[in-house]
């Protein structure tokens, strides 16, 4: 890949604005208008004598300012990182988080071990680098959150409306397993881990702490009493684990279902209150102080994992649980299931169709390389899932052979591999309080940088849309605020005893794969076809210096559109109705809240489309030239051609407003 030199210009970062008296930054013929994109494709190139080859034109490259006032009285200028590494330690903390401990390993696992990465690795190069690029080059782009990102083509601006709804139901039920996490992490300081025992009031009569599986193997013994537990063989079925009890008598106190809310857990509401004023001081100064703040939350999971690494690979059976991990079983690159297993992790973990990355990538300089931060972020993400499974196999290695059982007796995924086999298998560790209390505290950091950086991304959004009379000195601490509260009022139906089958139904519907897939599907779209792929590159050139390759520009236009779609329509198809443990069907009711869920973001991109022609005037065609021209930000004319910019009138720049709506 040769990058080409470009001549330098200046370049600022100015809110994506239009003027008041008139529209000269919309492509509409006008003398003032942008070349069309049939000649350029994108914004116009400075004009470069005598070479035929290569991108003509300028990047971007001038000083940037990170404070201050912006283009007039209360318009304030777009923040920027104070340092680039700020941008990508953000990311990280984002993109990293639990799924990549308590899912990945999993799903490596029940995929046929190291196979499971020959999928994997082939759905990260054709859908996940490419979207994870397009929305932070996007967003950096267009220097806007979620919503005005997509005033790159306002007709599908529904696509930031259905990724603001996302993240804002990941906003209200991911904190939890962070207030699970933080309660955990308060129970590990004591001297005896109290899941780790059948002495406490929230204990049954059917719990007992060693099972005795191997002196059950006889079926002669089956009415034999063994252990000091008094049960026989016959009732060892029904016997019940301390971890499993802590979690579902004490921490949960579950109810029968979802039609019995019962009363509030208040530990776990004052953990939710303490999880949520963190999450507040995190965000609530903006980029400056998130920046800083990710350096450690983003970082020192790593350090424990290292740790947990070392003292997992020391003990009894850590060899036989690495080897399961990894083990290749190549049937299962036959079957379906473990390609579209591979797809949906990737989405989850890449935490793309959410708008954070977007967000992000607004407070970037508009020079700055995207594209190879792209590459070493996807880079850090994969090989942290790797890496942690390792450190999961480890322990569930030791915890297979401490209790005389196979490995795939005690592998799990999601909350109960985080809640329930690893604290049992810390507890058969020495020194056990130490080692929960790391853990934990890892998993409060993993989920910590996740939330509060998709909390950023969804008040960036908000801010965005409101126009600069709406400009206060504390809205974003008033909005970041607001934001809290909302999503703690949503939360408290998640701290009763019916809270986890509140939260399954977040988890399975408002941000699951069907609706991640169903938003990068129309991204792809939407800049490929609508807005143009080679005028996207342009513009990604315009910024970064050179062309990315064209591996991307094909991916957006053809193939991660038909993976997308693959997979969404094989999860529809699979469709099976939610269930808790295998055991509890949600009523007919329940499944149609769910739906309700699902919809309210998918449904977002059609009706906005079909809401916008409607209307506008002139005919379809009018119509539609005129919804897809963008409406450009007043930084992007510090790119445009000198010839073009000059022609703009003084008063172009003195009349500014923040777009909240395309100018139909």
């Amino acid at each position: 890949m040769e990058k080409q030199a470009l001549p330098a210009s200046s370049c600022s970062l100015v809110l994506l604005e239009e003027t008041k008296k008139r529209p000269p930054l919309l492509s509409d013929g006008g003398s003032t208008s942008y070349p069309s994109a049939s000649t350029n494709g994108s914004l116009a190139p400075l004009a470069a004598a005598g070479s035929g080859t290569g991108l003509q034109g300028s990047t971007c490259t001038g000083q940037e300012k990170t404070g201050g006032v912006g283009t007039g009285p209360g318009y304030p200028e777009r923040e920027t990182w104070t340092r680039q590494m700020d941008f990508i330690m953000s990311c990280v903390g984002f993109a990293v988080g639990l799924g990549n401990v308590w899912r990945f390993p999993y799903l490596c696992y029940k995929n046929g071990g190291g196979v499971f990465f020959i999928p994997y690795l082939l759905i990260v190069f054709v859908g996940g680098i490419p979207i994870f690029f397009l929305e932070i080059a996007l967003g950096q782009f267009m220097k806007a959150g979620s919503i005005n990102t997509w005033n790159i083509a306002p007709l599908f601006k529904g696509l930031g409306y259905a990724s603001m709804v996302i993240v804002f139901y990941c906003n209200t039920y991911y904190i939890m397993v962070l207030a699970w996490s933080f309660y955990y992490l308060i129970k590990s300081f004591s001297s005896t881990l109290p899941w780790s025992t059948c002495e406490n009031e929230w204990n049954t009569p059917s719990c007992i702490e060693i099972f005795h599986h191997q002196d059950c193997k006889n079926a002669s013994l089956a009415n034999v009493t063994i252990g000091n537990s008094n049960m026989t063989c016959a009732e060892l079925g029904d016997a019940r684990s301390p971890i499993i009890e802590f979690w579902e008598n004490k921490v949960l106190n579950i109810s029968s279902g979802l039609d019995e809310p019962g009363h509030i857990n208040w530990e776990l509401m004052l953990c939710l209150i303490v999880v949520w004023i963190l999450v507040y001081f995190c965000v609530w100064k903006g980029v400056k102080s998130t920046g800083k703040i990710v350096y450690f939350t983003a970082t020192f999971p790593y350090v424990v994992l290292i740790i947990l690494l070392v003292r997992g690979i020391t003990l009894p059976g850590a060899y036989n649980g690495i080897m399961y991990y990894i083990k290749p079983d190549w049937s299962k690159l036959q079957e379906a299931q473990v390609w579209i297993d591979a797809g949906t992790q990737i989405f989850f973990s890449y935490s793309i169709g959410v708008g954070a990355l977007s967000a992000l990538g607004s407070y970037n300089r508009f020079n700055n390389d995207c594209y190879k931060d792209a590459f070493v972020l996807a880079l850090i993400n994969s090989g942290t899932s790797f890496f942690a499974g390792f450190v999961v196999f480890s322990i569930l290695g030791f915890m297979a052979a401490e209790q005389g059982v196979d490995i795939s007796q005690v592998a799990e995924s999601g909350p109960g591999l985080a809640f329930i086999a690893y604290p049992k298998a810390v507890s058969l560790m020495p020194v056990a309080p130490l080692w929960a209390a790391l853990f934990f505290f890892m998993l409060l950091l993993l989920g910590l940088d996740s939330q509060f950086v998709g909390v950023e991304g969804f008040v960036t959004g908000i801010l965005d849309l409101l126009p600069g009379k709406y400009y206060h000195r504390y809205r974003r601490e008033i909005a970041v605020a607001m934001c809290c509260l909302l999503c703690f009022i949503i939360e408290l139906s998640m701290v009763t005893q019916g809270g986890m089958y509140v939260i399954q139904l977040f988890d399975y519907y408002a941000a699951t794969g069907v609706t991640l897939l169903w938003q990068a599907f129309w991204e792809c779209i939407v800049v490929a076809w609508v807005y143009g792929a080679d005028r996207f590159m342009d513009d990604v050139a315009r910024m970064i210096g050179y062309r990315p390759v064209p591996w991307m520009k094909w991916c957006w236009s053809f193939i991660t559109p038909c993976v997308c779609m693959g997979i969404f329509l094989f999860h529809l198809v699979n469709y099976k109705p939610l269930t808790y443990n295998t055991v509890y069907v949600y009523p007919w009711w329940g499944e149609v809240i769910g739906w309700c869920l699902a919809l309210s973001s998918m449904l977002c991109i059609p009706v906005g489309v079909l809401y916008k022609i409607f209307r506008a005037k002139g005919s379809f065609r009018q119509r539609w030239a005129h919804l897809t021209t963008p409406v450009w930000g007043a930084h992007h004319l510090e790119c445009m051609a000198p010839d073009i910019r000059s022609s703009l009138s003084p008063g172009t720049y003195d009349n500014k407003v923040i777009i909240s709506e395309t100018v139909m």
